[in-house]
């Protein structure tokens, strides 16, 4: 009992510390702007008053004393009244609906910075899709916050209290009557409140689930349909579409039962007020008049609580897309300035790896006190069968990840202390999946370096030998290659992802499987080009097929993890060790 209690109050304390950082990052910062939004809304609510007032006067002194002076009076400082009121009511939803869609679109892109910072393993652990949703879908309920929705529940307030006076002084025992129901409503509006926050910030999890299956769809649609999956696919998308339905309906039965509750509630008032009204009048002890002005009034009061009820909904929905958002931005980012405090103004490109060992899983080492030196200009190339560990050495040489124990130093000092921009502006990648971006081939080779000239883009094509197949294009580099690239071979794809490696001029070189998707031709190209690339740069080289890398400087056989054989092609060869198995399998391929 004593857990849950604790369980209990820690779950508290996550959803207040939302709201403490909502109004800490959103509120405060905009108060000058919601003083002014609630300022107009009392402005809106007070000339709205005037009509109400106005009818009283016009059925108890106008009508019986045929005044038409005070009857033309009456008129203009209600068509003035109206005219205020619209003019309020202009103000506001241009004002803090703007200042709304401005925010999302500043969060949106403080959202995605601090995306872009969070470590690989991050991304790793979760799919594009919902992490796009997180960017694009969890911010929108701001707008609730800094938007008319929080305006109009402090403005609202102000106004039902300011008729609840009124109502007080006009008659008391009617009053409480129709508080009696109202305060009912407010406990079962909390309530529900407190039942359909979780629900909307699980729908948010869902959500991202359902768009990031859906977003790997469409980017897997040629295997899919290679593989005639297409029902298996419309079979899981639908189960978590099914998931969404339900989490709806259960919100919606709490916004249903708030709608049902507040509409019964006030039927019942106003039948309660229709009978203690008629038997004031009959009595004369209330005029029609008053008993006019008290339900136009009364209207004015239960008006602002039963919106409350729908505006209260939508700032739960908000804060659960903000907590979601708030877990987000509380992340530590990759490049800790705390820990990597070392900012490299020049290297020399000496990589060492010092007694290595590295997980992705507690417990599941995937290196074994792995040491080696990469002098700086040295070509050091990786083999080894699949899985066993040469992709995460290249990933620790690049920073991309950082060592359980031991040490990766670049030039004698820790990796894992640098400044990684400050290292990273010195690295290049030709990954195996080579990732182009959806525009033309100019646009994907200038990627690292936007304001490169013309002669240093042009050296970088010749050098990939990328215009070997530009210039039988119609548009040559200004070609649009689809989304991934789709629109070209394997082999094209892969020059452009090495030209721009070449734009960038690296000190460090990473290059996972940088021929893998080449034909012979183009492998000598390719090679040619390779070999001006690594000169008097430090290379790590990655590569299956062991005829690509026998002027390698050293070459490291890894097997589970750690290095079973280093030395130079001609040397490993004559040990007759599993490098020497290696080659001579793929020779007679």
């Amino acid at each position: 009992m004593k857990e849950y209690s604790s369980t209990k109050k820690k779950k508290e304390r996550e959803s207040n510390v939302s709201f403490k950082w909502a109004f800490k990052e959103f509120i405060w910062p905009r108060k000058k702007i919601l003083a002014l939004g609630l300022v107009l809304i009392i402005i809106r609510s007070l000339s709205g008053l005037v009509l109400p007032y106005a009818s009283k006067t016009l059925l108890d002194e106008v009508v019986p004393n045929k005044d038409f002076t005070t009857l033309y009076i009456l008129l203009a400082v209600v068509l003035g009244a109206i005219m205020i009121q619209a003019a309020s009511s202009f103000s506001l939803t241009r004002l803090l609906s703007v200042e709304a869609q401005q925010l999302i679109q500043e969060l949106r892109s403080k959202v995605q910075r601090k995306l872009l910072t969070l470590p690989i393993s991050f991304f790793d652990n979760n799919k594009s899709g919902a992490l796009v949703s997180r960017v694009m879908s969890d911010v929108e309920g701001v707008r609730n916050l800094v938007g008319t929705g929080l305006v109009q529940l402090i403005g609202g307030t102000v106004t039902a209290v300011i008729s609840l006076l009124i109502l007080i002084n006009l008659n008391p025992l009617m009053t409480l009557f129709v508080l009696l129901p109202v305060i009912l409503f407010g406990v079962i509006a909390f309530k529900a409140f407190g039942y359909i926050r979780p629900i909307f910030k699980k729908r948010g999890k869902i959500n991202a689930d359902v768009t990031g299956r859906l977003t790997e769809t469409l980017n897997g649609i040629r295997v899919i349909k290679g593989f005639n999956a297409e029902k298996q696919e419309s079979e899981i998308f639908e189960e978590g579409a099914t998931r969404l339905f339900l989490n709806v309906k259960k919100s919606l039965t709490a916004t249903a039962l708030m709608t049902s509750s507040s509409a019964f509630l006030i039927g019942i008032a106003s039948t309660g007020i229709m009978g203690i009204g008629g038997y004031f009048m009959i009595g004369g002890t209330m005029t029609t008049g008053e008993f006019l002005f008290f339900t136009l009034i009364l209207g004015f009061m239960i008006a602002p609580i039963v919106q409350m009820g729908n505006i209260g909904s939508q700032l739960t929905e908000a804060m659960a897309g903000l907590d979601r958002t708030q877990e987000l931005m509380m992340m530590k980012q990759e490049d800790d300035p705390e820990v990597r405090t070392v900012i490299l103004e020049d290297i020399h490109g000496d990589i060492e790896f010092n007694d290595v060992s590295f997980a992705y899983e507690e417990g599941k080492d995937v290196l074994h006190n792995v040491s080696f030196s990469a002098p700086k200009g040295s070509v050091t190339a990786l083999v080894g069968s699949s899985g066993s560990g040469k992709s995460t050495i290249a990933s620790l040489a690049a920073s991309f990840q950082n060592p359980e124990s031991g040490l990766v130093t670049i030039d004698r000092v820790d990796l894992s202390k640098v400044n990684l921009s400050s290292f990273r502006k010195h690295l290049g990648v030709v990954l195996q999946d080579d990732f182009l971006y959806e525009g033309t081939i100019r646009e994907n080779i200038l990627f690292p370096r936007p304001n490169a000239t013309e002669e240093e883009l042009l050296a970088a094509v010749d050098g990939a030998y990328v215009n070997e197949f530009t210039d039988r294009f119609e548009n040559g580099l200004e070609t649009v290659i689809g989304e991934r690239g789709v629109k070209l071979s394997g082999g094209q794809r892969q020059r452009i992802s090495i030209a721009r490696a070449l734009l960038a001029n690296p000190k460090i070189i990473i290059l996972d499987e940088a021929t893998s998707n080449l034909d012979t031709e183009s492998e000598s190209f390719i090679q040619k080009s390779l070999h001006g690339l690594m000169k008097d740069r430090t290379t790590f080289v990655i590569a299956h097929r062991l005829t690509t890398i026998q002027k390698a400087d050293q070459i490291l056989v890894i097997e589970d993890g750690r290095i079973v054989e280093q030395g130079k092609h001609a040397e490993l060869l004559e040990k007759q060790g599993r490098y020497y198995d290696l080659f001579t399998y793929q020779s007679r391929i």
